[in-house]
């Protein structure tokens, strides 16, 4: 199965849940999300996932001043994205135990 297309249907939500904790910036995003284990996530994904949360209502950002290099924007959950993240979850919790059931059914088919 290719990865790469259920990354764009839940990209969102991963981004939501690696700022759930911790506020970041994009390269730093990518790397939370890396270390999860969505490796295939691509750098041009993530700033954009980042700008259309952003534009949604979902995410606050402020700049951050770099000793060592440019300024770094950062992100993070606001009421809205904390309210979005739990509404997505449960969507994904509920599609993902259906597709369990799914494939549980033909494994003992």
């Amino acid at each position: 199965m290719d990865t790469t297309q259920l990354l764009k249907g839940v990209l969102d939500l991963a981004v939501l849940a690696a700022l759930r904790d911790e506020d970041g910036y994009g390269y730093d995003i990518l790397r939370r999300l890396r270390a999860a284990g969505l490796e295939d996530v691509g750098d041009a994904s993530v700033y954009g996932t980042l700008r259309r949360l952003f534009a949604a209502g979902f995410l606050n950002s402020y700049v951050v001043p770099s000793v060592e290099g440019p300024h770094r924007k950062y992100y993070g959950l606001n009421a809205a994205g904390r309210a979005e993240l739990q509404r997505s979850g449960k969507v994904w919790h509920g599609f993902a135990s259906t597709m369990d059931d799914l494939l549980r059914e033909r494994e003992t088919a």
